[in-house]
């Protein structure tokens, strides 16, 4: 078995989900972990979502510590953390996740149609994340007007832009993450409600 299968294994059994685990030149081995996410079951509430704190990092540091001198593994200095605001999309369970999320999509390969409003070069889309009808696929929707300015008056009179929206499937993907967005205005006024 190869020791990131055995890392793998030990982030599991410790109760968490292994999102990432990168090794780099310089020795350093970062080792990214999340709770896992049970899909919701029809009837029951869904629990607001708990994050990764320091203890469970150091909890799973320490396990991995003592696991990767057993397996004899040279690295220099050992990074346990969690996946941050712009969280990678890897597996179909992500995806059931997030959806209704704002991610960033990055293609294999170009896609769009000449006489569409997506240039048939484009790559990279950020929108929100749905279940495309099929159940099969995915799909993207968002629109290319660009938000209005804070302090801007916007007319009641004036017509959105259209929603767009990309079907594909997890194979045509070379990397999805969460949009990271973040309000620095503290709380708004729904919240406050």
């Amino acid at each position: 078995m190869a020791w990131q299968d055995t890392v793998a294994q030990t982030v599991t059994g410790l109760g968490f989900d292994l999102v990432d685990l990168e090794r780099s030149v310089g020795g350093l081995l970062r080792v990214t972990i999340d709770l896992p996410w049970l899909t919701p079951v029809e009837g029951l509430p869904v629990l607001a979502d708990q994050f990764v704190t320091v203890e469970d990092c150091e909890t799973v540091t320490r396990q991995l510590q003592y696991l990767l001198e057993v397996e004899a593994v040279d690295y220099r200095r050992l990074e346990v953390g969690s996946p941050g605001i712009d969280r990678p999309l890897r597996t179909e369970n992500d995806f059931l996740r997030f959806v209704g999320q704002v991610v960033d999509l990055t293609l294999k390969a170009p896609i769009g149609a000449t006489g569409t409003d997506v240039a048939a070069n484009r790559k990279k889309f950020r929108g929100t994340l749905e279940r495309a009808e099929d159940g099969q696929q995915w799909q993207i929707v968002w629109s290319d007007e660009p938000a209005p300015k804070p302090g801007q008056r916007v007319s009641k009179k004036r017509v959105p832009a259209p929603l767009q929206a990309l079907t594909f499937q997890l194979s045509d993907l070379q990397q999805a993450r969460l949009a990271p967005l973040v309000n620095f205005k503290g709380r708004s006024a729904a919240d406050n409600g």
